[in-house]
């Protein structure tokens, strides 16, 4: 690293030597001061910072500042001078003026907002992270798990509406059961945005709870509790009345049926999440979709249990025993838990 190796110019005409390069000014003599922008264009272009400093030193030398003592003068005809602010003795009316309550005479004071508050953004769920995160998650897993589930889809579609022998058993891997779990918890995701969107619009939109994702969560809590209960009691019961075997067979086609609800639901729920779907069309197509899966359980509940005997009766209410009574029932305690939770004005 070079050494600044600046000297002072003397009075006989000695130039500024700024390593090894001597500075040296077109113009000879000069008339006047040189400024610092004069001085600094006498360096070479590729000068280094350190360099344009000690020009800078060497061409000018600070010198002794002299205040003036002289009275201030700049003060209306026919009134005193002003006094200095800093005098002790000095009136306190004197030192404030109009601005001096102004925060924009003090800056240390912060003066708050300048202008009108807009009104503010309302809360969405498309504009939520979380939520986008999360739906995008699922959306993934699903199309990755159904790209490696082709061939258990096709066999449970053409296997749906065969009517099976009573040694027929539909076989399922480990990793099919588990995609039939994930599409049914997916299920259950999408049933409780969907029900939140439900409530806020139609219900209530201000709860006893601190955000939204405690009440989807208790949405999503309620409907695995639901399905789980449900299952459960189809096991019990069927195991009571009808053998092993039979029972295992619908509680594989409920598990199924679950599932393929959960991915009939999922494009509904983007369409109202990101392109704004009205509630009103989500809930047609929902009660659409739960007529058909009750008709598909009944019809298959009727194939596996009931076709041999050759009876309807039974099957009815069978099916209304174990499928339509707890769903009333979730349906009713769904709204009364809404019913404690929401805020009344």
């Amino acid at each position: 690293m070079q050494q600044d190796t600046i000297q002072q110019a003397s009075q006989l005409h000695e130039l500024p030597v700024i390593d090894d390069m001597i500075i040296d000014d077109t113009s000879g003599v000069h008339a006047r001061p040189l400024t610092p922008y004069q001085v600094l264009r006498m360096l070479p272009r590729d000068a280094t910072p350190e360099q344009q400093d000690s020009a800078i030193q060497a061409w000018f030398q600070p010198g002794e500042i002299h205040y003036s003592s002289r009275p201030d003068t700049l003060h209306l005809p026919g009134h005193e001078p002003a006094r200095d602010l800093k005098d002790v003795d000095l009136p306190q009316y004197y030192r404030q003026n109009f601005f001096s309550g102004d925060s924009l005479f003090h800056p240390e004071i912060v003066g708050g907002r300048l202008g009108v508050a807009g009104d503010p953004i309302p809360y969405t769920i498309r504009g939520d992270n979380m939520f986008t995160a999360l739906l995008l998650l699922c959306m993934m897993v699903f199309v990755v798990s159904i790209a490696h589930s082709r061939y258990f889809i096709v066999r449970q579609l053409k296997d749906f509406f065969f009517i099976p022998r009573d040694d027929n058993q539909m076989t399922e891997t480990s990793g099919e059961f588990r995609f039939q779990i994930f599409l049914v918890l997916l299920g259950c995701l999408l049933l409780s945005i969907s029900s939140y969107l439900y409530v806020t619009t139609y219900v209530a939109d201000t709860f006893v709870l601190d955000n939204d994702f405690q009440l989807i969560g208790m949405f999503f809590g309620g409907f695995v509790a639901y399905f789980t209960l449900k299952w459960l009691l189809y096991f019990v019961v069927n195991q009571v009345f009808f053998d092993g075997k039979k029972n295992l067979q619908f509680i594989k086609t409920a598990l199924f049926i679950t599932a393929t609800e959960g991915v009939l639901l999922f494009p509904a729920v983007l369409l109202q999440v990101y392109f704004d779907l009205s509630i009103k069309n989500v809930t047609y197509y929902y009660v659409l979709l739960l007529l058909l899966t009750k008709f598909l359980t009944f019809y298959k509940s009727w194939v596996i249990f009931f076709r041999q005997n050759g009876v309807f009766l039974q099957t009815f209410l069978y099916f209304c025993a174990l499928e339509i009574v707890p769903l009333l029932g979730f349906a009713g305690a769904l709204l009364m838990v809404v019913d404690l939770l929401k805020i009344n004005f």
